[in-house]
């Protein structure tokens, strides 16, 4: 089986969580196949300050400290080029993460709409039974937004909100960033040590929220 993993970042807010995902993938030696929608462009502009490119794609854009070994690790394609590898089915992959997945291409994939290659990467993965796994950060949701992840579920998607935890005690922007990268991570198979788990101690003891 490959170890090849898709990875497409879309126009939601939660820029931070797509790209520290990328970062814990590659530090995990896994090939990436790297798709960016043009408002995902622009929403890490607004979030990170990267100007990346979609047309011009330079790792280092979005990657500022990747490594050489690591931009050998992945491959860019066009949001636009439907007849990219990863648009096929016999091309083999682990699995496909959109992070953060906007509602838009949400709905896209719920019906079956591949109008880009991040909608047809989707679309192949769940013919093909491969996990796929939709990471929307949208707040509140409405009754439409419900029945897409609905639909996209019993099509075989993980539907997982970016919702960091609170019983990690998490100190830091970074710390919350990192529930969500490794509960992804749990789901494809790839080992982390980004948070504490349930039921493992505490690095100390701290007073509790009521101050009992």
């Amino acid at each position: 089986m490959s170890n090849d993993l898709v990875l497409a970042l879309t126009g939601a807010s939660g820029a931070p969580y797509g790209v520290r995902l990328l970062e814990v993938l590659l530090s995990a030696q896994r090939r990436v196949h790297l798709v960016l929608s043009p408002a995902a462009a622009q929403v890490l502009r607004t979030e990170l300050g990267r100007s990346v490119q979609v047309d011009h794609f330079q790792l280092s854009d979005l990657l500022p400290n990747a490594t050489v070994e690591q931009s050998r690790l992945v491959q860019y394609h066009h949001y636009l080029n439907l007849s990219a590898s990863i648009s096929s089915g016999s091309f083999l992959t682990a699995g496909m993460v959109i992070c953060p997945c906007s509602m838009g291409t949400l709905a896209a994939i719920a019906h079956g709409m591949s109008q880009n290659l991040i909608h047809r990467a989707a679309d192949v993965h769940l013919k093909e039974r491969r996990r796929l796994i939709l990471v929307p950060r949208e707040t509140p949701y409405h009754a439409i937004h419900l029945h897409n992840m609905l639909r996209c579920t019993e099509a075989g998607a993980i539907i997982l909100p970016a919702s960091p935890a609170f019983y990690t005690r998490p100190k830091t922007v970074s710390d919350m960033v990192d529930f969500i990268v490794g509960r992804i991570c749990d789901l494809l198979g790839i080992p982390h040590r980004l948070f504490r788990r349930w039921g493992q101690p505490e690095p100390q003891e701290s007073a509790s929220l009521t101050g009992d």
